[in-house]
């Protein structure tokens, strides 16, 4: 193992003690995976919410063995005051990562770095390492574990007594979810195992199961019903780190032959299927805290069998108890339960009708004419502004290698039309810009606007905002190799960036980024720049409803406006000219309803075409100032 001073700090917030844990929740789920992985490669603070928080209501033990200091907020390093803790700062300063998820995953990556024998470590990223990895904003299943339900505990943990009668429906939802199927990269190979193992007398080894099971004295059921050995030596093979294998004999030709659409569904053993992840380690802190007050209250869990039996599989996860005593957790032994029939469950957590109408809608059939003559009708047609600069451009011939987009894997044909979209976005920028600005790069990828900003407008400060590290890391390396002072770097997702600015730019914002941009910038009054992208993806969300407009609404329905949307993709290079003409009229109608939305926020907005328009097959840009 490596033996290093961190050189790394994190940082996170205090609002109280309650009990076992050091509210908000993230914080004790923080202290909680770096006591499981027994992680040492960070300084730790402690940043009190609020005047009254100090270090004499944080015990010994609710820390374990870790070194932690208490900081203010006004000490806090300038990129981290804009960003949503938790959060780490590289030893620069200039590097920041924000967000729960963002933070928890890195603490995993560290920990693997400083000692690779902690294999089980790595293990909590998942298949692929993408535990967690896509953003609240478009992952129903992130926003549970991350936002939704330490916020719904927090808020059950302090509500009065009688408002903290009925099961949050947060908890509500994990409960449906962990009854749902498994759903794994291997599961048909599996799933034909485990009807193969049906086929060859599944009383008989269940019998064996329950027998082992009663003279180790655990409790292995799921359901109501002993758990199909199968699932579970799966789910303890990836606890060991070792080589799944329960196939001894070759598969009869009657288990090959059977449809997949046939074979038993898998049951679940931890969150997020059948293998420990990251998704466990959040969501044992915030569980375990809803458990313990509700067995205080005396109220019947009978409701959540499913979270009851996760609960206890949890704990007999090698290095879990040991990190829970660490952190004082005292976790509970709790009765087996009967589960609830699903009809009874829909009374404690109804389907909302929203959800309801996004599924009808899911599935759209016909062209867009019928949509745009009925905007047409009312009057309402594609129109863009002129080009704010038509004719700056770059000098790009006498900057620095590492300012130009070129310099890399790209084609000489795709470098030329990137730097014929920075020429648009800066030019934009610099016509806004006045010194002492602090600029916002959003959804930055590897850079390309917020160093040439950074580097032709230094009297500007520049941020870069990017839930990709390795794309920001290359745009730091950039950076540094240009010696800039005057910029820095957040890794997290656009909601955990909370900091004040005057501009905010964005190339190419994917979907419902476009409008989270945008809402960013109202929030903060701030100008913004930006060319949106994948018209696609756009669909309504937690945060967004579509049309955005009021005048939009009066006339489209959801469907409608979707139609619109998945048409505005519609101009590739390659289509037929009429087609591209169809598509860029959709694009225009599609980035009205946003202009218009903004501008019932008190922004003057114009939507314009980048110059040349064969610079990118998305080439609108929006250009919005505050009245």
């Amino acid at each position: 193992m490596k033996d290093t001073v961190p050189e790394e700090h994190l940082y996170l917030g205090f609002s109280h003690q309650y009990q076992d844990s050091i509210f908000p929740l993230h914080t004790s789920i923080s202290l909680f995976l770096l006591s499981y992985c027994d992680c040492k490669s960070f300084n730790i603070f402690l940043v009190p919410t609020n005047e009254n928080a100090n270090d004499q209501f944080v015990t010994k033990n609710l820390l374990g063995d870790l070194e932690v200091h208490l900081i203010s907020k006004d000490q806090l390093p300038m990129v981290v005051q804009s960003c949503c803790l938790p959060a780490v700062v590289m030893k620069d300063g200039k590097f920041c990562r924000a967000g729960l998820s963002v933070v928890l995953r890195y603490i995993i990556q560290k920990t693997f770095e400083a000692d690779p024998s902690k294999k089980n470590v790595l293990e909590l990223l998942g298949f692929k390492k993408t535990c967690l990895k896509a953003c609240a904003e478009v992952s129903q299943w992130t926003r549970l574990c991350e936002i939704s339900i330490p916020l719904a505990v927090e808020g059950f943990l302090t509500a009065s007594p009688e408002h903290c009668q009925t099961i949050p429906a947060d908890i509500l939802q994990l409960e449906r979810k962990l009854g749902e199927p498994v759903r794994v990269h291997n599961d048909d190979k599996i799933r034909r195992q485990k009807l193969q193992q049906q086929k060859a007398g599944a009383k008989a080894a269940v019998s064996v199961l329950e027998k082992e099971a009663t003279e180790e004295g655990k409790t292995v059921e799921v359901h109501g019903h002993p758990l199909p050995s199968l699932e579970l030596s799966v789910a303890l093979s990836k606890l060991h780190v070792q080589e799944v294998s329960h196939a001894v004999n070759r598969e009869a030709p009657l288990i090959r032959r059977t449809k997949t659409s046939d074979l038993p569904p898998l049951d679940h053993v931890f969150a997020e299927g059948l293998y420990f992840t990251l998704a466990d380690i959040v969501l044992l802190p915030c569980i375990h805290q809803f458990l313990v007050y509700s067995k205080k209250q005396g109220k019947d869990l009978v409701n959540l069998p499913l979270i009851s039996s996760w609960y206890r599989r949890v704990q007999q996860v090698p290095g879990v108890k040991k990190a829970a005593d660490k952190c004082n957790m005292q976790l509970l032994q709790l009765p087996e339960l009967i589960p609830t029939p699903e009809d009874h469950l829909e009374d404690f957590f109804p389907v909302p009708n929203d959800c309801e109408e996004e599924h009808e809608d899911s599935q759209f059939i016909g062209g867009p004419r019928p949509t745009m003559t009925k905007l047409m009708e009312r009057g309402i047609e594609a129109k863009f502004s002129p080009h704010p600069c038509p004719d700056w451009t770059i000098d790009w011939t006498n900057l620095p290698a590492a300012v130009n987009p070129g310099e890399g894997k790209m084609s000489r044909d795709r470098a030329l039309r990137k730097q014929q979209q920075l020429n648009n976005l800066v030019a934009a920028v610099r016509k806004l810009a006045k010194p002492g600005d602090v600029i916002v790069d959003f959804c930055s990828g590897g850079g390309h606007v917020g160093i040439v900003l950074a580097y032709m407008m230094p009297s500007c400060q520049v941020v870069l905002i990017e839930n990709k590290e390795l794309s920001l890391l290359r745009a730091k390396d950039r950076s540094d190799e240009l010696g800039l002072n005057n910029i820095s770097f957040i890794q997290a997702n656009l909601d955990y960036f909370n900091g004040t600015f005057n501009i905010g730019v964005a190339l190419h914002a994917c979907g419902v980024a476009t409008d989270m941009v945008i809402e960013h910038c109202i929030k903060a009054r701030a100008a913004f720049v930006i060319s949106p992208c994948c018209y696609g993806f756009i669909q309504n969300t937690m945060k967004f409803k579509y049309p955005r407009s009021h005048r939009f609404k009066e006339i489209l329905s959801y469907k409608e406006h979707m139609i619109l949307c998945r048409f505005a993709d519609q101009t590739a290079v390659h289509l037929p000219p009429e087609r591209k003409l169809i598509g860029k009229q959709c694009m225009g109608l599609v980035d009205l309803d946003r202009a218009w939305a903004a501008e019932g926020s008190n922004y003057s907005v114009q939507v314009t075409s980048m110059e040349p328009e064969s610079c990118s097959p998305k080439n609108n840009m929006f250009v919005g100032t505050p009245v």
